[in-house]
């Protein structure tokens, strides 16, 4: 499942990833925000103290979505790596992508443009990877590091995957991740990202994360659909580059039931989901994160414990 800390109360969190591991989920990830997407959505809890407590009181493996370089330095990110990878061998992963205004305007620097943001990742990258392999590093360039050297380390690191929701994207991050993260949405756009990653060279796994609306009838799913994510419908450059929950608001006041149908599955009928989710692996994803984007997440993973996993994994 994906734990979505915008949405949720991070101790409701923790008890719905504790009952996705008991009605049969196999592995989870977080986001990582430090706003959400709407006010409507309401939280925001740091993900980093989050994620311990998840590894603790389970035995999922969990990955997190995060974005070195501005508002976190990447010292400090492969810090966090190798202290939960070090925990918890072979139970993490961290996807690493180039970030969105809303999070990292805080720290009251200019927003840079793609490029620039995609050069200063491509840095990051490379100084966590260093420092997970023991190096002492330094380095000058879009990021600054004097010296850093991790002294509690991973035997063997977690995997960098890369998070991508374009075909160029994908391509570039074949240079350097472990896997590919992306999103779901229509069936020749997912072709033409996975193609570009793997025609690239891109090697591990591929994952996807799913954004779903489930409910007893139509009308409740379309309805917490509409309600929690009509703000989430806009492709970049907008989702990149709006600054705060307020102004997803704003552009999203107009936004149509229809128009979130086009990033959410939306439906009442468990078995839709269940082909849907069969597709994707068709596709070849490895790993299928479910977010539910409703905020009440017990009864989504009781029904799909029962209802949907069985039938996918048949």
């Amino acid at each position: 499942m994906h734990a979505s800390h915008e949405q949720v109360h991070p101790s409701a969190l923790l008890a719905a990833v504790r009952r996705a591991e008991e009605v049969g989920f196999d592995a989870a990830m977080s986001s990582d925000h430090f706003s959400p997407w709407s006010a409507r959505q309401g939280q925001s809890a740091f993900a980093w103290s989050w994620l311990g407590a998840a590894l603790e009181a389970t035995g999922l493996p969990f990955g997190v979505v995060n974005a070195p370089g501005q508002r976190y330095h990447p010292a400090i990110v492969a810090q966090a790596i190798g202290t939960l990878g070090a925990m918890y061998p072979g139970r993490f992963w961290a996807a690493l992508g180039s970030g969105e205004a809303s999070n990292e305007h805080i720290t009251g620097g200019g927003w840079p443009r793609k490029e620039v943001r995609n050069a200063r990742l491509r840095e990051c990258v490379d100084v966590i990877r260093a420092l997970l392999a023991g190096e002492e590093v330094s380095h000058d360039g879009l990021v600054t590091v004097d010296r850093a050297r991790l002294w509690t380390r991973p035997e063997v690191p977690p995997l960098l995957v890369g998070a991508a929701v374009s075909e160029a994207t994908a391509r570039w991050c074949a240079e350097w991740a472990d896997g590919l993260i992306t999103v779901n949405a229509p069936r020749g756009r997912l072709e033409r990202i996975v193609g570009a990653y793997r025609d690239a060279g891109g090697r591990g796994k591929l994952h996807l994360q799913v954004h779903l609306s489930w409910a007893e009838s139509e009308d409740e799913a379309r309805s917490i659909a509409h309600e929690q994510w009509r703000s989430n419908v806009f492709p970049p450059p907008v989702c990149w580059d709006l600054d705060t929950a307020e102004h997803f608001d704003v552009v999203s006041e107009d936004v149509s039931v229809e128009r979130v149908s086009e990033v959410v599955n939306v439906s009442s009928d468990p078995g839709v989901h269940a082909k849907v989710i069969r597709e994707y692996v068709e596709l070849g994803f490895e790993e299928v994160y479910l977010h539910h984007v409703g905020q009440e997440q017990e009864r989504f993973l009781d029904v799909f414990g029962e209802r949907v996993l069985p039938e996918v994994r048949s």
